[in-house]
């Protein structure tokens, strides 16, 4: 990546306090906003505060950004995945057809997680191995992957699933906190660890801030980028079975959309869209400030066409503020 494509890089001042390094972050500015939309949910509808809720509002971004977790590291490394939303259509679609053949639940999980690796492997063999472009590739894997579940389907839809795969999307694990939260929890860690704690991590942003040099400093970028590929595809597969237990039956058009809505909180979560920069501390906070958007949205009846302008409209603005940001600040310095 360039400077001329995404603008001179800010080195840290190693020689600043912690405390001026935390409230100039992205990070802090989203766990301000967090806090605004939670006080104008609270004013705005008298439901909001109730703990069921407060709990039914995690499921507007738990499942999304499980995949953005994965697709923040593939962004991070100069690549992205468009296809998700129609991996877990597909994903959703063969374990549908598993509960026809009789399949019990641990089969219904493995079918869900299998399908989103094969996939997941197609997208980055495609990539890796051939040197195709990743948004070329997977905008046109996002058609063929959802238009096999149509072809599967057509208006038809799947339904019977077994009682004790509804705990996946369903569950609570204590009181008001869901199987979906706690999972939500569980992969923030784990993918802030490897992100931030190890070779792998560290890896990823050398191969999105230069893969060239990456590749020369022995780095085997073709292998970590198709191990993205990988885990944003297992993740995906994941969120079909959190999905698809929540719905208990299968559509074709299951998940339609998440594609922008996964982008949007990534890119608003810090994420770099050029690669080379981001936390996922930053996509954790842009998750929770999405969903309670969403979530307040819908407690004000407001149509979802309305929700849809406005996320198309957050992705535009996280994108071009920063960089008008930045002709503006060299004007003035000049």
């Amino acid at each position: 990546m360039s400077e001329t494509a995404a603008g001179p890089r800010e080195i840290p001042d190693r020689l600043s306090s912690p405390i001026q390094r935390l409230t100039g972050s992205w990070e802090t500015l989203l766990l301000a906003v967090a806090i605004a939309v939670f006080f104008v949910n609270t004013m705005a509808s008298p439901y909001f505060l109730d703990p069921w809720n407060l709990s039914d509002a995690t499921f507007n971004f738990t499942e999304k950004a499980m995949i953005g977790f994965a697709m923040a590291l593939l962004i991070i490394s100069g690549e992205i995945d468009l296809s998700v939303a129609s991996i877990i259509a597909l994903a959703s679609t063969a374990m549908g057809f598993a509960v026809q053949l009789g399949f019990d639940t641990s089969a219904l999980v493995a079918t869900g997680l299998l399908v989103g690796l094969v996939c997941g492997a197609f997208n980055g063999a495609l990539v890796t191995g051939l040197g195709l472009p990743s948004i070329v590739v997977t905008i046109g894997t996002m058609s063929l992957f959802r238009g096999i579940s149509y072809i599967v389907l057509g208006d038809q839809a799947y339904t019977g699933y077994p009682s004790s795969f509804a705990y996946f999307g369903q569950g609570y694990v204590w009181w008001v906190f869901s199987f979906e939260l706690a999972l939500f929890a569980a992969l923030a860690v784990i993918f802030a660890v490897l992100l931030h704690k190890t070779n792998f991590g560290r890896a990823v942003y050398a191969i999105g801030n230069n893969p060239t040099g990456a590749l020369f400093s022995g780095i085997r970028v073709g292998r970590v980028k198709f191990i993205l590929f990988l885990l944003t595809g297992l993740m995906s597969g994941i969120a079909a079975i959190c999905l698809t237990s929540r719905l208990g039956s299968t559509r074709p058009s299951i998940a339609f959309g998440w594609e922008l809505e996964v982008v949007t909180m990534v890119v608003l979560g810090g994420i770099n869209i050029l690669g080379g920069s981001g936390t996922i501390p930053g996509v954790v906070l842009a998750a929770i400030v999405m969903g309670m958007v969403t979530f307040g949205f819908g407690l004000l009846n407001v149509p979802g066409i309305v929700m849809s302008i406005f996320i198309g409209a957050l992705l535009i603005a996280v994108i071009a503020l920063p960089r008008i940001w930045r002709r503006i600040s060299k004007g003035t310095r000049a």
